[in-house]
């Protein structure tokens, strides 16, 4: 028995409707995960650093620390002065370190050498688990000691290191083109601490970089503009405790000297920055 069959014009506009359907329903169904995946992944915490040049940062966001810091023999003190951390009009927070004492700080050492900025979170925003992000520009010489990081909230009562501590990022300044990232905790911690590099083809102080790490309950994941490179889980700790549970809130700081990096030398340029473009946080692990 013959079949019947459409002209050639009607077929042609029936193969475009079945087409243009299943187009449709592609971009339904893509539309569809891309909003499930927002839905999932709430942002909890951005700063963007919005504002006119030279102003502080947002207070209902930021604690400005102030003092020395001996336990990592640290040169710089932090102050509360725009003139170490300030916005820069463009979206940007700068975090500067200068080679000045402007108020005689006094430090573990004697005169103080250097001043700097340290800012964290501690008491406006904590979070257990999700994704936290920076864009950053690093600070360039021997001895500068850049870094985005996080304490556990309960630092308080619980002391270092059992209180945790998640380093984001870490540069040492005589690594110009090598991040790290790393876990302290009880049994693992300073020197001991547990952790991975990862390095670009040139300095990091070139050009802007986003770091991040997405903690879950059992891992840690790091990352450098998307690229994994290293993962933690309590496997990794020897037995060691996990104290990777509970709030942690964040830090950002530029050092000057200490036990890592060691001091500046005469090739160190002052002032010296670290460029924020923004933090943000969500509660969603990516990987």
């Amino acid at each position: 028995m013959s079949k019947a069959t459409l002209p050639r014009r009607l077929r042609l506009v029936a193969v475009l409707g079945t087409v243009s359907a299943t187009v449709l329903t592609a971009l339904a169904v893509t539309t569809t995960a891309n909003a499930a995946d927002d839905a999932r992944a709430a942002t909890t915490f951005e700063d963007n650093f919005d504002g006119p040049a030279g102003a502080a940062v947002d207070g209902a966001k930021w604690v400005t620390e102030t003092g020395d810091n001996v336990s990592n023999h640290e040169r710089q003190y932090y102050t509360n002065s725009t003139s170490n951390a300030a916005l820069d009009g463009r979206g940007n927070l700068v975090i500067t370190a200068r080679r000045e004492n402007p108020a005689n700080y006094q430090c573990w050492y004697g005169t103080c050498e250097y001043t700097s900025a340290r800012l964290n979170t501690s008491g406006r925003f904590t979070q257990t688990y999700g994704h936290y992000e920076a864009r950053l520009r690093m600070s360039r010489g021997q001895g500068m000691w850049p870094a985005f990081w996080m304490l556990g909230n309960d630092i308080g009562s619980a002391g270092w290191p059992q209180c945790g501590e998640i380093d984001i990022m870490e540069n040492v300044g005589f690594e110009p083109s090598q991040v790290h990232g790393t876990i302290h905790g009880p049994g693992y911690s300073g020197s001991g601490g547990i952790g991975a590099g990862y390095s670009v083809g040139g300095a990091f102080a070139d050009d802007f970089h986003t770091f991040a790490v997405d903690w879950s309950p059992d891992r840690i994941v790091w990352s450098v503009d998307g690229n994994v490179y290293q993962t933690r889980t309590p496997a990794d700790l020897n037995g060691n405790q996990w104290v990777f549970d509970k709030p942690f809130f964040l830090i950002l700081n530029l050092a000057v000297g200490g036990y890592w990096p060691g001091d500046p030398d005469g090739g160190t340029p002052f002032p010296n920055t670290l460029v924020v473009d923004y933090v943000r946080v969500t509660d969603t692990p990516e990987h």
